[in-house]
């Protein structure tokens, strides 16, 4: 079995090729960073699979009908293609620079569907096969400060409900798309900012193995869509049971106040146009290293304080009402 998983140097991408290959799956890896992924690819030949690495910039469909074609003559095809490439953008709306907009959507939404055009056309040919994107759970909710990214999210969502309606006569053919809360990757080192302060990721933070095992199981469990951590399936009630003009009051403080630093940060485009070639590793050092109690308990308090805002929000909001 062959799995093909874009933005594999780092992150989400990373940890899924790793879980893979723990199970036994042959991989073909895409990023844009070659050394990074080489850097992948002898952890999972250590596992004892085969890996190839494709450098591959999914902005260009030229490289992602490549990445496809090179899986094809390495492996004879693949089963699963996991869409996961993504930069982040931050700033307030209007004062993000157009290109840069422009540069995040042919990343996060154009190269998703460059990726899911490449799976579909082998699936069909093949009879069978599972494509998995992974969005996050802004699609379910918003997020102000990072619209672009959102947007991008929110488009990735669309793309996967929409597509499994198309092929809901392929009946071995699945398209899967995964929601994840707040991950410890890099993408919060990586991105670019516009907000005059330094970004950070608001907590709980979930570490990037439990969206890795999430996306293993859909190839076995196929489901249109799962969410992956507390928060995501906390955030997506909230938003339903509760005023809109409540909701958005509570979601910009909270990541006014929690997605950002005191320090000062000047102009910053990160990722967008090249690869950075540090924090190219799964996770981004936004949680203990040794994930044990001590994580789990600052997770759990975060949460709590969130589920009390939620309530105490939701008790106002009847009140408003009578």
């Amino acid at each position: 079995m062959v799995a093909v998983i874009t933005g594999a140097s780092s992150g989400i991408g990373r940890a899924t090729a790793l879980e893979f290959a723990r199970k036994g799956w042959d991989v073909v890896l895409a990023a844009r960073f070659a050394a990074g992924l080489e850097q992948v690819v002898t952890q999972c030949e250590q596992l004892g699979v085969r890996a190839l690495a494709v450098p591959t910039d999914v902005a260009r469909e030229e490289d992602v009908n490549a990445l496809a074609q090179r899986a094809r003559e390495a492996f004879g095809g693949f089963e699963v293609w996991v869409n996961n490439a993504a930069v982040g953008l931050f700033g307030h709306f209007e004062e993000i620079p157009t290109q840069d907009i422009r540069q995040l959507l042919d990343i996060n939404l154009l190269g998703y569907i460059y990726g899911a055009r490449a799976a579909i056309r082998q699936f069909k040919g093949q009879g069978r096969g599972t494509l998995v994107n992974v969005s996050s759970m802004v699609a379910l909710v918003g997020q102000p400060f990072s619209i672009p990214y959102t947007v991008s999210k929110f488009g990735i969502r669309g793309l996967s409900i929409s597509l499994a309606q198309e092929l809901a006569d392929e009946e071995a053919i699945h398209v899967c798309c995964v929601l994840p809360a707040v991950i410890d990757t890099p993408i919060f080192h990586h991105a670019g900012n516009y907000m005059g302060r330094r970004v950070k990721p608001p907590k709980p933070i979930i570490q990037a193995h439990r969206v890795a095992e999430a996306i293993v199981r859909l190839t076995k469990e196929p489901k249109e869509e799962v969410t992956v951590g507390n928060m995501s399936r906390m955030m997506r009630l909230q938003r339903w049971v509760l005023p809109a003009r409540w909701f958005d009051k509570f979601q910009q403080k909270m990541i006014a106040q929690q997605h950002f630093r005191k320090k000062p940060s000047g102009p910053y485009q990160g990722n967008l146009y090249a690869p950075i070639t540090n924090w190219n590793k799964v996770n981004g050092g936004w949680l203990p290293q040794d994930s044990g109690k001590k994580g789990k308990k600052r997770a759990g308090l975060s949460l709590a304080g969130v589920l009390l805002a939620g309530v105490t929000l939701a008790s106002a909001a009847l009140l408003t009402r009578k």
